[in-house]
């Protein structure tokens, strides 16, 4: 068999695995577009919120905690098949959601399906890629999440506009009257591929090697690189598992994840969920047209800068997918991870230096739905910060009305370099995406033992998901209490912090077999020091 003929197949069956991650992009974003609408229509709190955001993630992390030993039992393509019709049945539930509740419900079910495909995808993808390639291929499920957002941020967008054209079709279909639902509820298509698609990839080859079926894992590793490389492989993914043969139960493999042999590389999984979380992503992903709007640029306006956000974070992912295989992981995650901090302390200083005033003039072309009245008491009142601000107009006309009309407000008061805040989220994003986030889920399918691979992910995929939950809840109320400026500060140092931990304990693991990579960091210091 050729190179260029492997080469071919691992990438086409990478691709269609990858699909779970653009929907886990798509689902994860399309609610940034949402949450205006279901604020003002279910008259919701700052937690209450947060809760419609965050309720994905919570589930998601039910999730990591299961899909990794469930696919280990059942096999990588049969969970991720569930995962696609799990994505089919939420997004349908989400648009017909009549209340809150049921919302809510919707989303959390969509949750499983996400936490399925962060986890089982880059797993079976690594597991099916030749070493000089895993690399570009396991970043292919970043890639497509990646696609997904922007897909999300486009569809929004779209569907925002066509909603306030006159044409017939667009009433019958109510894009105007329902247009957060139809938001919702387009992920089906996509879903449906996806599960369709499933169906042509074959099972992962060192997991039916590890079940015994050593005829099948070598006929799909031979199509990938070659008959006497596949028996090569296959042979180290027996010797790789003869430590865990006498005792494969889950309460053996559990003692042996938190065991002595296994501390470095689950710390620095642990580390690296951590940071990908803790500095912002998904605050910024999923509440980017709220962010653009306390620049005070407007609805629309916010809506189109979150399309760029998604776009630098296409573009980035590329260079991430460019570069991934030859820097190297470590050296992307560095400058990445600084690049972080550096736009974070820019945002905070940007937003901590605005300034809000109305004027009688903003005041009096503000909406007939707002007491204009009631506002002109602050008429020409300067506030340093967005807190200050929002609780003096809250108590003169109340929480509803700011609710409904936070846009007009603060565009009409604020004072604030609007470019400056657009380049820190685009720096921040680009950042994101050439490091953390392509990099962190390679680094999870090349860290851990074949034997123990599945449980392994879901443990560090667990906290980097409660972390993604924490961040989503309690974002709209940290607007609310430390302000714009202060969130941003927040992140900013949580950046710093992780960028001194990934300099002193992340290890350089590009262009090894798993199986090599596992003799070299597993149980070994001195082996482990020379993976560097």
């Amino acid at each position: 068999m050729r190179v260029q003929e492997g080469t071919r197949y691992s990438l086409l069956v990478s691709l269609t695995v990858a699909l779970g991650g653009f929907l886990m992009g798509f689902d994860a974003s399309v609610i940034s577009g949402v949450v205006g609408f279901i604020e003002s229509e279910f008259r919701l709190s700052e937690i209450q919120l947060g809760w419609a955001v965050a309720s994905l993630t919570l589930t998601a992390t039910l999730a990591m905690m299961t899909c990794g030993p469930l696919a280990d039992r059942y096999g990588r393509r049969r969970v991720l098949r569930i995962a696609a019709l799990l994505f089919a049945v939420s997004a349908v539930a989400s648009a017909l959601a009549p209340n809150f509740a049921s919302l809510v419900l919707a989303r959390m079910l969509g949750g499983l399906g996400v936490g399925v495909a962060l986890i089982v995808a880059p797993m079976y993808i690594a597991e099916i890629s030749p070493a000089e390639r895993r690399g570009r291929l396991v970043a292919l499920n970043q890639l497509n999440i990646v696609i997904g957002i922007s897909a999300a941020f486009f569809s929004n967008y779209l569907i925002l506009n066509l909603g306030r054209t006159d044409a017939a079709w667009v009433e019958t279909l109510g894009l105007q009257a329902f247009n957060w639902r139809w938001m919702l509820g387009v992920e089906a298509l996509p879903a449906l591929v996806y599960f369709v698609g499933l169906l042509f990839v074959p099972e992962s080859p060192r997991w039916l090697k590890m079940q015994g079926r050593s005829a099948e894992a070598l006929t799909v590793m031979r199509r990938v690189c070659g008959a006497g490389r596949a028996r090569q492989i296959l042979a180290e993914v027996d010797v790789a598992a003869e430590p865990a043969a006498s005792g494969a139960g889950g309460r053996n493999r559990l003692r042996e994840l938190f065991g002595a042999s296994l501390r470095r590389v689950l710390v620095i999984g642990v580390v690296v969920a951590v940071l990908q979380q803790i500095t912002g992503i998904n605050a910024v992903f999923f509440y980017a047209p709220v962010i653009f709007e306390q620049s005070g640029i407007g609805t629309d306006a916010a809506f189109m800068q979150a399309v760029f956000v998604g776009l630098v974070n296409l573009a980035f992912t590329l260079v991430a997918l460019a570069l991934i295989d030859r820097l190297g992981r470590r050296p992307l995650l560095a400058v990445g991870t600084a690049g972080v901090a550096v736009c974070m302390l820019l945002l905070a200083w940007a937003f901590g230096s605005a300034t809000y005033t109305l004027t009688e003039a903003s005041v009096a072309v503000l909406p007939d739905d707002i007491d204009r009245t009631a506002l002109m008491p602050l008429a020409g009142t300067r506030f340093d910060s967005d807190v200050a601000f929002k609780a003096a107009v809250t108590d003169a006309i109340g929480a509803k009305a700011v609710a409904d009309n936070q846009s007009v407000l603060i565009a009409a008061a604020i004072r604030a370099n609007s470019g400056l805040i657009l380049a820190g989220i685009l720096g921040f994003v680009a950042s994101f995406a050439v490091s953390l986030g392509p990099v962190m889920w390679v680094l999870f399918s090349e860290l851990f033992p074949n034997r123990i691979r599945g449980l392994a992910i879901s443990f560090v995929g667990l906290i980097n998901s409660a972390v993604s939950f924490l961040v989503q809840l309690l974002f709209p109320w940290e607007l609310g209490t430390i302000g714009s400026s202060g969130t941003f500060l927040l992140y900013g140092l949580f950046a710093i912090a992780g960028l001194v931990l990934i300099l002193r304990l992340v290890p350089e693991t590009r262009g090894r077999t798993l199986e090599e990579l596992e003799s070299l960091l597993v149980g070994s210091r001195p082996g482990a020091a020379s993976a560097r």
